[in-house]
């Protein structure tokens, strides 16, 4: 089969402002070239398989590396591009053969890494067995789609390579579409690679080593990403965007300013206020599409006083000021998660929980779990996403007040929050998780199972919880429709129960751009793919 008729598979079930640089007439057409991108922080790690590698970090590696397959795209909720869940087609791969036990690839003969290295089964083979093996996020995100062993990853030929599967799993071939099986170039990265680092992480940490279809070229920390396009890029069409330049302006308000004046042409991480005035105006493009599989929340750490007493999670769920968070936070640019029934009535993640601001209520069970007079504690977020993090801690801070809580609120910088989030000993924080792969029981088999994620922020543990996630699990395997919706109904019930993590709201993913910028997709990722894009 080829490319042609690759196989679409269905998975079963007010400050100055500082300019950017000025492009004079006579480089017209390298402006029209070049994509000049504003946000509020920047990775703190280029490879996705590197120790708390932060979001960021994912837009890199999703452009300058390819993966075996990715997803076709659909009209999203918005009339948007949106990436199709269900359906696959070819980067480096140009036939997918789906067996009963395994998927055999044949990869494209002429496929090339950035620095004109052919890429062979064997660099596939080497860079699955690197995420499988390096530990944290890249060989739990593996291991979500039962890809848990290097002897699962076979070559066949210098063209062919075999991914045997442990288990019948749904996730397994949506896995492979992820960020996490980026491939390498193997024999560049272990010409960089030591004794202490035999997977080469210092190297990837700060040069790609990819086949994609861009490659930094200038990387400042906190400053700057520069990218340019890698003309030999087979993955897809040539995209229009020569140069990607992403700089990190740290005021909001300086980010709007160089959007307004033309002098950005993209920028997503703005106060929703800001976008709802800008759309208003109408002289630039907003697009807004709700997170995949996603929340925002707050979590408490479940293996301490105060939150390991139920009723002081329960307290805390019933003093959220979420009404007050929705209208002076999101303005609007988000799906509330609570005030929902009793009992879950569909199985579907994100859904609403029953509770909702009652501070009388709250106070009543503060008493009931020995706190009559509140206590101490500390409430962290990351300073990275501040626009949305900083006014949403103020509310919960006072809210929380009111029941005896007083909070300090801890602010850690971007480049540092993923990195203490996964230590686990924060008491209180609020994050975002939006689950790759857009199924319930995925995004419960990172943040609720015993297995204990990273993404298992709040250390919880429960045998029930496990057990109605491996049964929705292996459900969806068999394609039991009506035993995975029961236990489905019944992860979520728990969930809202023990009230580990407190839903808010369903963000959305909301985008600035100048008129004359088209191809804006979104993806599970929630970062920006530059393939395409183009500007007229």
């Amino acid at each position: 089969m080829k490319r042609r008729d690759f196989l679409k598979s269905t998975a079963a079930a007010g400050a100055a402002v500082t300019a950017p640089a000025v492009f004079s007439p006579a480089k017209a057409q390298a402006r029209n070239e070049t994509l000049l991108i504003v946000s509020e922080s920047g990775p703190n790690n280029i490879d996705i398989h590197g120790v708390g590698t932060n979001v960021p970090g994912y837009e890199v590696s999703w452009n300058c590396y390819d993966r075996l397959i990715s997803h076709e795209m659909k009209t999203g909720p918005n009339g948007q591009p949106y990436y199709d869940k269900d359906k696959f087609k070819p980067e480096l791969a140009d036939d997918m053969n789906i067996g009963d036990m395994s998927v055999t690839f044949k990869l494209k003969k002429n496929a090339t890494f950035q620095d004109g290295t052919p890429v062979k089964a064997k660099d596939v083979k080497w860079s699955l067995d690197r995420a499988v093996t390096v530990g944290g996020f890249p060989t739990f995100q593996m291991r979500a789609g039962s890809l848990t062993k290097p002897e699962q990853f076979v070559v066949v030929d210098d063209t062919t390579v075999r991914v045997d599967f442990m288990k019948k799993d749904r996730l397994t071939i949506p896995d492979l579409a992820v960020v996490v099986p980026a491939i390498y170039n193997s024999e560049l990265v272990k010409k960089n690679a030591t004794e202490k680092d035999p997977w080469g992480m210092e190297y990837t940490k700060l040069n790609t080593a990819g086949s994609g279809a861009y490659r930094v070229v200038n990387w400042t920390a906190g400053t700057e990403v520069v990218m340019e396009r890698n003309d030999n890029w087979k993955g897809g069409p040539l995209p229009k965007i020569k140069r990607v330049i992403w700089r990190m302006v740290p005021s909001a308000g300086n980010r709007r300013a160089l959007l307004e004046r033309g002098d950005a042409d993209i920028s997503y991480e703005l106060p929703n206020k800001d976008f709802v005035e800008l759309k208003d105006a109408g002289k630039l493009n907003i697009i807004s599409t709700p997170f995949s599989n996603g929340c925002q929340y707050i979590g408490m750490n479940v293996t301490k006083p105060p939150f390991d007493n139920i009723k002081v999670r329960q307290a805390v769920a019933y003093a959220l000021p979420y009404q007050k968070i929705m209208d002076a936070v999101l303005f609007g640019l988000g799906k509330p998660l609570f005030g929902g029934p009793e009992k879950t009535a569909e199985a579907a993640w994100p859904v609403a929980h029953k509770f909702n601001t009652d501070i009388a209520k709250a106070k009543a069970l503060m008493a009931e779990a020995g706190y009559p007079n509140g206590f101490e504690t500390t409430l962290s977020f990351d300073l990275g996403f501040a626009t949305v993090n900083e006014p949403l801690c103020v509310l919960v801070q006072e809210s929380l007040g009111q029941i005896g809580i007083k909070v300090t609120i801890n602010k850690i910088p971007g480049a540092n929050f993923r990195t203490e989030l996964n230590k686990k000993v924060l008491p209180l924080y609020t994050n975002v998780f939006s689950g790759w792969l857009d199924y319930p029981e995925y995004f419960f088999i990172w943040c609720y199972h015993g297995n204990n994620s990273i993404f298992n922020t709040m250390s919880y543990q429960s045998k029930d919880m496990d057990t109605l996630i491996d049964g929705a699990v292996n459900a969806a395997a068999a394609g039991d429709k009506a035993t995975w919706e029961k236990d489905v109904k019944g992860f979520v019930d728990l969930a809202f129960t023990d009230i580990p993590r407190i839903p808010l709201f369903q963000p959305y993913s909301n985008v600035a751009m100048q008129k004359n910028v088209t191809g804006y997709q979104y993806w599970f990722h929630r970062r920006l793919d530059y393939r395409a894009f183009a500007k007229g």
